[in-house]
């Protein structure tokens, strides 16, 4: 389980960095659109100082000769592109290198090696333009698109954009990004950093974007349980990413063989590939594709080992007839509402599952426990006919930015063995710490669900272990009170001792209007309180 404390160290380090960054730039433009040089820029550095560490620590490690000058020889630069490509997916030419780029920033010899904005739009296009053709291009393709170098926002002359540039490129080359600690996702982090400090419409919407450590935490603990590693690992509405790489840290092995993803915002399909890149993960072990899930499956036939998602909330949809006919939606014989599209991603999902060892968790709201019409429908198809849903746990409200509302985490598994005969039941609603804004799902808190959720047995008020026969009972009502019973008696009233404290309360007060009737007299006052003493 990762260090909480050392996380929010890291996250509270992070977020000075981000404030100082952000007070530069936020007088120029709107947050919703600052933030995107600063992750933009964040993400090059990374993708430098990756080629230096792959050239100097690696490749050119036995050969005496730093990358700089074996780039520089005409008889190895075609060897180490070569290498480059292959091994990284993309170049970056000595010159353009973050650190050479911070070097004419802060001490540059004259004024011609003095630092130009369009020299870091030219080592960005240059960049881009290294994976044309490669293997590599979807994974780099657009990759930079927000981060608009030639935006009047940053200045309208070159040298109001340079000055900007340089003070954001200067302060971000002072953060430690600390990848090699697993638990921290630079970019992820970064993101929700920027949206808490400033409202913004784009802000609002974080949610959508980034699930808090703790929900991805157990989603991927969960969708994990008992793996030594995964085939495949998707999640079709992957926002940054976060919970995709989360998965990898509860593998015993922490081995994935490729990672799949799907996300319909522009910005955020950018940050996810950023995000997998600065994790580690090699371009040829992913896939993220940009799209509806909904409306256009990017995955094809393509199976998954383990899924996680944490899909927008009652999302409106088509409901279009033409969806009938899509395997994913046409087992039930009825379409998700068009109010709410929880249960399309959920069979989505489902559909995407290995037959052999599939496993899904999913957060979605708890209406889709016990909403009726189509919803049940579909409901009974998963639990009676497919027999999948393996547990259903409540969270506690306000655990997610931009939406107070509690939550409730499904898991499911294509084979469910010794447990194909019951549902677990887990009311965890009452298991957070609380925050100014926000409300924590801790690891103590993770702690105890999952140790509900190896045991598999009834806890009295947390867990119960209900068989089919109650859920048919309940007409498939999922509802998480019909099961865990949290009634808290009110504490008997002990009548003899509420007595004896009146009886001692007006001993009391005659005390006192005994002590004050002298004062009113002398002042030739009608004592006002009680009878006459």
């Amino acid at each position: 389980m990762a260090d909480t404390g050392l996380y929010q160290k890291q996250a509270n380090e992070l977020s000075q960095k981000l404030w100082a960054i952000a007070n530069d730039l936020r007088g120029n433009m709107d947050a919703s659109k600052f933030k995107n040089y600063i992750l933009g820029i964040i993400f090059y550095r990374y993708l430098s100082e990756r080629t230096e560490n792959y050239m100097n620590n690696e490749l050119l490690k036995n050969d005496g000769i730093q990358y700089e000058e074996a780039y520089n020889n005409n008889d190895l630069r075609e060897m180490i592109e070569q290498w480059s490509i292959e091994a990284l997916g993309y170049i970056i030419k000595p010159e353009y290198l973050f650190k050479n780029f911070i070097r004419r920033i802060e001490k540059p010899e004259n004024d011609d090696d003095k630092f130009s904005v369009e020299d870091l739009e030219r080592a960005i296009n240059d960049v881009t333009g290294s994976t044309m053709g490669q293997r590599s291009e979807s994974d780099f393709s657009g990759l930079f698109n927000d981060m608009k170098l030639q935006d009047p926002d940053l200045g309208d002359a070159v040298s109001e954009r340079t000055e900007l540039i340089s003070k954001v490129m200067s302060r971000i080359n002072e953060i430690d990004f600390m990848l090699e600690d697993s638990q921290f996702d630079v970019l992820g982090t970064a993101y929700m950093i920027l949206i808490g400090l400033f409202a913004s419409d784009a802000g609002k919407k974080g949610g959508e974007f980034f699930t808090p450590t703790g929900p991805s935490k157990l989603c991927a603990t969960l969708a994990s349980f008992g793996l030594d590693e995964a085939k495949t690992v998707g999640d079709c509405t992957c926002g940054s990413a976060s919970m995709l790489l989360e998965v990898q840290k509860h593998l015993t092995t922490g081995r994935v063989g490729h990672f799949y993803g799907q996300e319909n915002n522009a910005s955020t399909y950018n940050l996810a590939r950023m995000n997998m890149l600065m994790h580690g993960v090699e371009y040829q072990k992913f896939d993220i594709y940009k799209g509806d899930t909904i409306k256009d499956d990017k995955y094809g036939d393509v199976k998954m080992t383990v899924q996680v998602c944490n899909p927008p909330y009652s999302l409106k949809w088509s409901a279009d007839k033409s969806f009938e006919d899509d395997p994913r939606y046409s087992g039930a014989g009825k379409l998700a509402p068009k109010s709410h599209a929880d249960f399309a991603f959920l069979e989505h999902m489902i559909y995407h599952m290995d037959e052999e060892d599939g496993r899904i968790a999913v957060l979605l709201p708890h209406g889709v426990l016990f909403r009726g019409s189509a919803e049940e429908q579909i409901r009974k198809y998963i639990i009676r006919d497919l027999n999948r849903l393996d547990a259903v746990i409540g969270l506690p409200a306000n655990l997610f930015h931009g939406t107070s509302i509690p939550v409730c985490l499904l898991v499911l598994k294509s084979k469910r063995n010794g447990n194909s005969g019951n549902i677990l039941f887990i009311d965890a609603s009452k298991e957070f710490s609380s925050g100014k804004n926000q409300n924590t799902l801790e690891d103590k808190h993770i702690e105890k669900i999952l140790n509900a959720y190896a045991e598999r047995k009834d806890i009295d008020k947390f867990a119960h272990v209900a068989t089919m026969e109650e859920i048919e009972e309940n007409g498939y009502n999922l509802n998480i009170p019909r099961y865990v019973d949290t009634f808290e008696p009110e504490p008997e009233i002990d009548l003899d001792e509420v007595a004896n404290q009146i009886i001692a309360l007006r001993k009391e007060m005659k005390e006192v209007d005994a002590q004050l009737k002298p004062y009113f007299d002398e002042l030739g006052l009608k004592f006002p309180f009680g009878e006459e003493v």
